[in-house]
This record gives C-alpha cells, structure tokens and sequence, in this order.
C-alpha cells in the first residue's frame, strides 16, 4: 500500500503530556490541541515528501527511506535521522523521540510517537 494521498487528524491521545515533554510552549500547545491538522503525503519510490498543515503552522520534510535526512521537529528544531521502512511500517528516531507510523488499511494511518515513557498516538484517515 502506499503512503501517498492527503489524510486528516481524526484522534489523538497525550497531547499535552507528550508536548510538554518535548518542550512546546504552553501557548502553543493550547492553540494546537483542538486543530483537526492534514497531513500531505507524496511519494516517489523511496522519495518521501511530508507536508503537515495545523492551522496557520505549516511543517514539510524531504527524505528518501533508509537515507541519513535532515527533518524539522514539531519543535522547529533541524535534526538528522534516517527514516526505514518495513512493509506499511515507517520508523524514525528523532532526538529522544521514537516514532512508528503504520498504514494499518487503506484510509487509515497510526501514528505513534514516545518520549520517556509517554506515547503520544495519533489517527488520521483519507480525505
């Protein structure tokens, strides 16, 4: 299955909890808890192109899978990882965060990001 196609938050569990531990401000975390965020998702072989839109924030990465890429966090911060791939499965670490993103059927993708014991899961379906 491809990742490709445009995919909207329809869930998400310990936002805060998983914002703060990051080191988000507060401000931003209250304007950022409630947006139904899209994400844009283009691919090409193993090229991967990462658009999120959550309100007025826009946030794009570029990587090509297995890769060493430079990606900008939720944080804005720049930091190297390489991004593989296993099946429907993406994995990446990210200073600290472990993230699994998984096409679990056609329409639906699960995000799961942890940082020190807190796992921050989001759901996004096709739009």
């Amino acid at each position: 299955m491809s990742f490709a196609g445009k995919f909207q938050l329809e869930s998400q569990e310990n936002f805060e909890p998983f914002m703060r531990a990051i080191g988000l401000p507060e401000d931003q975390i209250q304007k950022g808890k409630d947006i139904k965020s899209i994400s844009e998702i283009e691919e090409n072989g193993n090229a991967m192109k990462v658009t999120v839109t959550t309100g007025p924030k826009v946030l794009t990465n570029t990587f090509i899978i297995g890769q060493e890429s430079e990606v900008e966090t939720v944080t804005g911060e720049k930091v190297m990882t390489v991004v593989k791939r296993e099946g429907n499965k993406l994995t990446a670490s990210l200073k600290g965060i472990e993230s699994v993103t998984e096409l679990t059927d056609a329409n639906t993708i699960v995000n799961i990001m942890t940082v020190g014991g807190i796992k921050y899961k989001r759901i996004l379906k096709r739009i």
